[in-house]
């Protein structure tokens, strides 16, 4: 017994002496390494190191009793592993030192993307933004909660969420005006005194033989990081697709990058697709991350084979890991900004866990003209790079802005939901020099807008010294601007349309199935994010409306949409 209680007291002692550095204590080694090489011997084996002295004072321990405060241990005759009882084991592991901390697993990098706040109309009257095709966040967040676990906040955004899925607007038939323009209006289904706007843009869709020749550039992240399933070879699998449906229309131009740059393959016609494929087979993943030298020679490798009048676009595919070379974003941006302004745009593709940089690929795909997507499975890139091939790769209107104007007589409160990163100053609107949003061959674009109508009860107080309550005759409610350009036009056109009283319906289930599913999105979303605005609307409230208007639904987007909210309510 008495030897018993020496080995524990010997472990406890050994455990805990150099955390007690605010008692009086001494520890006393009787052999210390001669030098690094020993002292690097005795770390790694230390669990099974000889014991030869050690003298505790002052110990904290109250089941240790000594008669002078000093407990000394000579001595073990064999090297040995000391463990302390199970039942003490949580009490005396100590936390590693901060040298032992590993790093996270998960590195993944967003921008801040807070839900924008409640404006009153009164006072401000103006809500200017730019268009946003990108859905990389939603397919990003599915591959989240497949997973079991909940996306960070930031990684939502909401109106990605929403422009993930089609909706059934009328495709307009004259191309001179690239897209037709929608309005809806009905109560909204988290709170009786709010009501939902949608504002729907639908693009021209181009036939396969109507399709601009593209000069293809595939920069291609090959570094280490991309050495995960479902990363470069996911990624060789989802382009290869794509290449099958190029034509001797198009060329093809491979660029990798990882710890150094490498024109793969030198321009080439599409239909040498066997050439192209096998290009891409043999591409393997290590070293590390020189992405600047990569945009640089991708861009160049653009200039080269440049079609004019054609589609002159890059198609960056990594995890967004940029380690090597210039990391400043602002430069990078620049960079690519300049690019643009000479006919070549830039499409970027997310890969993978751990250190996708989505802040990165987002920004980068905004400047260069482009859209981003996140590609997690192979059904996911038979949509963004098959099924919606044109959309990916044609713009049929450029710098697409959209201006709201409230009627205050009617609006007291407004609140667009999403596109935080695509709020325009007002003057921005008719100013042709500011870069805006792409909408591609056959894209939708959805915007919703949470709306208070005067008499219902604000979530802002009414102002004190302000003039008063604002009276008008008009039944309009509010007026919708839009401002884009043609492919290769410099000066923007304007279309406008007015929302009156008469339009807003009485019952949110009186509205269309696709405005019902797109607010049930809408507030997924923001469910993800911990909106404050959702009221006592639960996951399985989104479900129900979601399940009720899924309607024709041929690739099962929907379905695997309320699939996920399901899903979402029980991690």
């Amino acid at each position: 017994m008495k030897t018993n209680k020496t080995l524990i007291a010997l472990t406890i002692g050994t455990l805990f002496v150099s955390g007690c550095s605010n008692q009086e204590s001494e520890t006393t080694i009787a052999k210390q390494p001669e030098n690094e090489k020993q002292a690097q011997t005795t770390k790694e084996n230390k669990e099974v190191a000889e014991v030869e002295k050690i003298v505790v004072t002052g110990s904290r321990l109250a089941d240790v009793q000594t008669d002078g405060g000093v407990v000394e241990y000579m001595k073990a005759s064999q090297p040995q592993v000391l463990m302390a009882e199970p039942a003490m084991r949580k009490r005396i592991a100590p936390p590693p030192p901060p040298e032992y901390f590993t790093q996270p697993l998960n590195q993944d990098n967003y921008l801040p993307s807070d839900s924008n706040g409640v404006f009153q109309a009164a006072t401000t009257p103006l809500s200017t933004f730019s268009v946003d095709v990108d859905t990389g966040s939603y397919a990003n967040v599915r591959s989240y909660l497949s997973m079991g676990q909940k996306p960070p906040k930031d990684a939502v955004r909401e109106e990605a969420f929403i422009n993930y899925f089609d909706y059934n607007y009328r495709v307009p038939e004259d191309k001179s005006q690239p897209f037709a323009t929608f309005t809806e209006l009905a109560p909204a289904p988290w709170s009786d005194e709010r009501h939902i706007l949608r504002i729907g843009l639908q693009g021209y869709d181009l036939p396969v033989s109507e399709r601009k020749p593209s000069n293809l550039v595939f920069l291609l992240d090959v570094s280490g990081s991309m050495h995960d399933k479902n990363k470069l070879p996911l990624l060789v699998q989802s382009l290869t697709m794509m290449v099958k449906q190029l034509s001797a229309r198009d060329t093809v131009s491979l660029v990798t990058y990882a710890g150094n740059t490498e024109l793969v393959l030198s321009p080439t016609k599409g239909n040498e697709k066997q050439t192209i494929i096998d290009a891409l087979q043999k591409l393997q993943a290590g070293g590390g991350t020189h992405g600047e030298s990569g945009i640089k020679m991708a861009y160049q490798a653009a200039k080269k084979a440049f079609i004019k009048g054609g589609v002159n676009r890059i198609i960056l595919a990594t995890d967004g890991d940029f380690n090597v070379g210039t990391t400043n974003i602002d430069a990078l941006k620049e960079m690519i900004a300049d690019k643009r302004k000479q006919g070549i745009s830039l499409t970027t593709l997310g890969f993978g866990r751990g250190n996708y940089n989505d802040a990165m690929m987002e920004q980068l795909a905004n400047i260069g003209d482009g859209n981003h997507a996140y590609i997690d499975t192979l059904h996911e890139a038979q949509k963004v790079l098959l099924r919606q091939m044109s959309g990916t790769l044609q713009s049929i209107a450029n710098d697409v802005k959209i201006q709201l104007e409230f009627n205050p007589a009617h609006v007291k409160e407004y609140r667009l939901i999403g596109y935080q990163n695509r709020l325009l100053k007002d003057e921005d609107f008719n100013n042709d020099n500011v870069d805006a949003g792409e909408i591609g061959a056959g894209h939708t674009v959805t915007a919703l807008y949470e709306l208070t109508f005067a008499g219902n009860k604000g979530q802002v107080d009414a102002l004190r010294y302000q003039q008063k309550q604002v009276v008008s005759a008009s039944e309009e409610l509010l007026q919708v601007k839009i401002r884009y350009k043609l492919p290769g036009e410099t000066e923007s056109k304007l279309i406008s349309q007015v929302v009156n009283k008469q339009q807003v319906l009485n019952y949110f289930d009186s509205a269309s199935l696709d405005f019902k599913f797109a607010t049930s999105v809408a507030a997924f979303a923001q469910k993800l994010k911990q909106s404050q605005y959702l009221g006592s609307m639960n996951y399985q409230d989104i479900a129900t409306i979601a399940r009720a208007n899924r309607g024709d639904d041929p690739f099962n987007y929907r379905g695997e949409f309320v699939n996920l909210v399901e899903l979402a309510s029980a991690l």
